[in-house]
């Protein structure tokens, strides 16, 4: 091997490592401090402002958060459910009812990021949603996989239901399948873990 040519492998090997390394610390870095600046929107909706936005280029706000207690899981659940969002959170589908309304509250979210605890979850489990006005609880009564084409499955009742839907399978290769995995939770009095 020509020495002009080790010494450049030398240099770019090391260069091309340190460029990963770094992507992925400032995409971890990124994460990280939309958390942050998601948790103080959230605070300052919870004193009555609305719609505040996390960052001022933001198209989404805090709505609600969503709470796995027996997980120890507390996601911030945001306005709507565009790519955009779900890249920081878990969102509102529009449509469905507000979180703190009467009706059905369809929340949704990527299968391997803010909602891969799903997986988790199974029938008689409890969720808690707080809204900017109330906190519910919710028990897991349902829990379904369905091809997205056929909606039967969702309910049309305005029982007050939670329902949480993602992709399926959760260790898909590719995402955006047509199956959704649909966890179903309805109203109980107020819990306390013990």
């Amino acid at each position: 091997m020509k020495p002009v040519f080790k010494t450049l492998l030398l240099i770019v090997l090391p260069l091309c490592g340190f460029w990963f390394i770094g992507n992925a610390a400032y995409i971890h870095a990124k994460a990280v401090c939309a958390q942050l600046l998601l948790e103080t929107a959230w605070t300052e909706t919870l004193t009555g402002h609305k719609e505040v936005k996390p960052w001022p280029w933001a198209d989404t706000w805090p709505v609600a958060r969503l709470s796995a207690p027996e997980l120890g899981i507390s996601r911030i659940v945001l306005a709507g459910a565009s790519g955009s969002s779900l890249a920081f959170g878990p969102g509102h589908l529009y449509g469905s009812t507000p979180p703190g309304g009467a009706g059905n509250i369809i929340i949704s979210g990527h299968r391997d990021t803010h909602f891969s605890f799903l997986q988790k979850l199974k029938r008689g489990d409890h969720l808690q949603l707080e809204s900017d006005n109330t906190k519910k609880s919710y028990q897991i009564t349902k829990i379904v996989i369905f091809d997205k084409t056929k909606t039967a499955v969702i309910p049309t009742d305005s029982k007050n239901k939670l329902l949480l839907v993602t992709c399926y399978p959760f260790d898909a290769i590719r995402a955006g399948g047509p199956l959704r995995y649909v966890v179903i939770a309805e109203p109980v009095a107020p819990f306390k873990l013990t």
